[in-house]
């Protein structure tokens, strides 16, 4: 059943009775819905946004940040069922799962690009790739003891061209929900002109711009659900919007950048940006651990030890069976991990000392056992530093330094 509200918007949610198809989100000319089309919709007029409900995430999931893996990062669009088992069998066997890695979540291009089911308005996986469909998938991934998750887009396409959620917030997140999902990632590509929002000045009010609603609108859904399967929700809008003033509001972790790159520069630069924002707790991207040139004693353990210091989540991005011992032990670190896990404190590391580096070199952040203390070289060659008690408030006569980057 699809009601419109505009002539830009129409809100389907799960038929009961009857079949109805959407009209989706269209422009003034056309009537085309987003179940068939497949080219970007762009309308030019601004038209008034239904308001979704005041619901927030639940809060029965995303107390600590999310560990697991994720699909993009090693395989982008060429995914299957064999693949997404595999990561899972890999969680395992490999002793993430005991180390509380728990999500393996499936990213873009997993649906029918083809469209929406005409009768229903569901979305579809893609049987060429998932010949048992998504929620075979999630019963067996939960039957590891683990969790699914899944991706979508707050516009009319993915970023990849398949369907997005724009219009049918309420009927894919039924749909989520009966196929047993635990975590949506949820992007920010193919947005209708009219869903998009012109700057007003530093006090313009992010949380009710259109932006912002079409987050809240999936909010609303998921809140839907929420008796059925609580679902986390990760929101994908690479840091515009001020979302870090509101994404707490509206979902469990919110991306503060663009897409993540296995280059040096990208993990300084992100670091770099985070710490303008350390009064909220953004999400800097999956992990790049096992790709590209990143090198494994220096890089790879200064990305994740700082990813973790500053609560990001920490989705895994690569190939599991690829990593080497080296690489395992330094997702595995249990200290590190348990500062990320921490539900006492929760909040991340921030810089002490000022300095003529960017990013800083020195953190401290508390939890249940205390102050940790965080240093990191961005330099291109070794280098010895040191670290002075006094100038770390309450961090008492002892501490126990995690080395980040050898030297």
């Amino acid at each position: 059943m699809c009601t419109k509200y505009n002539d830009y918007y129409s809100q389907c949610v799960p038929a009961t009775s009857t079949r109805e198809t959407s009209t989706g989100v269209t422009s003034q000319v056309s009537t085309t819905s987003i179940a068939t089309s497949t080219s970007r919709v762009t309308t030019s007029t601004t038209s008034a946004a239904p308001q979704p409900s005041g619901a927030g995430p639940s809060r029965l999931v995303g107390k600590t940040p999310a560990l697991g893996w994720n699909s993009w990062n090693a395989y982008q669009g060429n995914i299957n069922e064999a693949k997404i088992r595999a990561a899972a069998d890999a969680l395992v066997s490999l002793g993430l799962k005991d180390a509380g890695y728990n999500y393996v979540n499936i990213d873009d291009c997993w649906s029918n690009i083809t469209g929406r089911d005409v009768g229903t308005s569901r979305i579809k996986p893609d049987l060429n790739k998932f010949p048992n469909g998504i929620k075979s998938v999630a019963d067996y991934i939960h039957s590891l003891g683990l969790l699914v998750g899944i991706y979508s887009d707050a516009g009319t396409l993915t970023c990849a061209g398949f369907p997005g959620s724009l219009g049918y917030e309420n009927i894919d997140a039924q749909t989520f929900a009966e196929w047993g999902i635990d975590y949506l990632k949820y992007d920010n590509c193919n947005v209708p002109n009219n869903w998009t929002d012109t700057y007003g000045g530093p006090d313009f009010d992010w949380y009710n711009s259109n932006s912002g609603i079409r987050y809240r609108q999936m909010t609303s859904a998921l809140a839907s659900v929420a008796s059925i399967r609580p679902i986390q929700y990760g929101i994908c809008n690479w840091g515009n919007a001020d979302v870090w003033t509101w994404g707490s509001r509206v979902g469990h972790s919110w991306r503060m950048s663009g897409d993540s790159s296995a280059s040096w520069s990208y993990i300084t630069s992100i670091i770099a940006r985070n710490t303008n924002y350390l009064n909220y707790v953004d999400d800097m991207d999956m992990m790049e651990i096992g790709n590209g040139a990143l090198t494994i004693n220096s890089e790879q353990r200064t990305h994740f030890a700082m990813w973790v210091a500053l609560k990001s989540p920490i989705l895994l991005g690569t190939d599991l069976s690829k990593l080497n011992a080296t690489q395992l032990a330094i997702i595995k670190n249990a200290e590190l991990l348990a500062f990320s896990q921490d539900t006492t404190v929760g909040a991340p590391a921030k810089p002490y000392k000022s300095g003529t580096t960017t990013p800083p070199e020195y953190y401290t952040g508390k939890s249940a056992k205390g102050t940790h203390v965080f240093i990191m070289n961005v330099g291109s060659a070794p280098a010895s530093k040191i670290v002075t008690f006094s100038e770390m408030r309450l961090l008492g006569n002892w501490a126990h330094l995690y080395e980040l980057q050898s030297t």
